[in-house]
């Protein structure tokens, strides 16, 4: 069974295909920043001073719960996962913080802490992107395994740490600049999205737990907190810390509980491998014999049907082919052209026309499953984004044509 020239799309970056790639993220984030304006309206309803005296420390207590037992959570099932241990770690800080916090604010007044009405001062900055570069290292370390260490994280905080030294030293206000430092390393950040779903797409043919929109979404939550959290610096309102509180409660916990059921795409890899380093190989998969390689996975694919499996990965190829992780990608590149994902991609939407032509009283989820889809969702939105159509239409196009 041969893919026809309908599935045969490039990795070329079109409009269309990053609305088909990202719209669920960007839904999402439309929602957690229509809920973030709905909860500070609300909240402007609740009494002054029991916002103050009761529900902010309930916040902050509740808040401090969560980071500690999801980094214990986290720490406990790390399963050697060092991007679990990383966010661990984070939460971990991030709850001494939050106790720091409440001392200050309820048992012991530091005013060098005080949140207020008055403009950006550099310390509020530097505490503020302290806190937030925290829950940067985790999607570094997802992106970049291994690459992350004491030293490197130290390096990044150095610059906000010099700004504010200056700014009190030379009395040159520079709170602007170090509000705006974590953009930097947030867009650093970004830079690595492209190489992490490719690598994703070389070696996976089911993106459902590894796929880089679960960094989209995690990154959408942060910067809607740091608009958030400049919002509360700048503001006298007391909903401002009310709404950063609820907003900061669910970003915890959606956050542990993603973090703790995604796999790790990487197994042993490194970052390097992700950069490509292909200058060995070629010998070898001259010496099997390009041609007959291809042949061999070809009638492999067709007769044995491994793309039926959604947990289907570039190693088992090793079954018919005995070549190295680095091989086997240049090898599917080479002769066709696309990704591993995308070759996959193209058998299953096969053998889903098969099914939505030869058996259409199937339902959209049972030839999802049947054609090795993970879920009709995932089904659903690849073909409509291949064919231009919908499963079910197209079903109906072809028998009554």
């Amino acid at each position: 069974m041969q893919p026809d020239n309908a599935t045969q799309q490039n990795n070329t970056i079109t409009l269309r295909s990053l609305w088909f790639d990202y719209r669920s993220e960007l839904f999402f984030l439309l929602v957690l920043s229509a809920c973030t304006m709905l909860n500070y309206y609300l909240s402007q309803f609740i009494p002054v001073e029991f916002m103050e005296n009761v529900l902010t420390p309930i916040q902050h207590g509740a808040n401090t719960a969560i980071c500690w037992v999801g980094a214990w959570i986290l720490f406990r099932h790390s399963d050697g996962m060092r991007m679990r241990k990383v966010y661990g770690f984070a939460l971990l800080t991030w709850g001494v913080a939050e106790v720091v916090f409440m001392v200050q604010q309820f048992v012991w007044h530091m005013p060098v802490f005080q949140f207020g009405n008055e403009a950006l001062s550099a310390f509020k900055m530097l505490a503020g992107n302290i806190l937030g570069w925290l829950l940067l290292l985790y999607p570094t370390e997802a992106l970049r395994p291994h690459w992350l260490n004491w030293k490197r994280a130290v390096i990044q905080l150095l610059p906000m740490v010099v700004f504010v030294v200056l700014d009190y030293a030379l009395l040159v206000d520079l709170s602007l600049l170090i509000a705006a430092y974590p953009a930097l390393l947030f867009v650093l950040v970004l830079t690595h999205l492209r190489a992490y779903r490719i690598w994703c797409e070389e070696n996976y043919s089911s993106m459902d737990s590894i796929d880089v929109q679960w960094i989209v979404r995690y990154l959408f939550m942060l910067l809607v907190v740091c608009l958030s959290y400049l919002y509360m610096m700048v503001s006298d309102s007391p909903t401002r810390a009310f709404t950063q509180n609820m907003l900061l409660f669910f970003v915890f916990v959606y956050s542990t509980e993603q973090i703790l059921y995604r796999k790790d795409p990487w197994g042993n890899a490194q970052w390097d491998e992700v950069q490509g380093d292909d200058a060995q190989g070629t010998g070898e998969i001259e010496e099997l014999q390009a041609a007959s390689s291809k042949s061999v996975v070809e009638q492999w694919m067709e007769q044995e049907k491994p793309y039926l499996n959604p947990d289907f990965q570039l190693m088992d190829l090793h079954r018919v082919l005995p070549m190295n992780r680095s091989y086997l990608s240049k090898f599917i590149h080479d002769e066709y052209g696309c990704s591993f994902y995308q070759f996959v991609t193209r058998y299953r939407l096969e053998e889903a026309k098969r099914l939505l032509r030869d058996q259409p009283d199937l339902t959209v989820a049972e030839v999802a499953t049947r054609s090795g889809f993970s879920n009709r969702i995932v089904f659903s939105r690849t073909f409509s984004k291949e064919m231009g159509i919908s499963p079910r239409e197209w079903s109906l196009q072809c028998n009554h044509s």
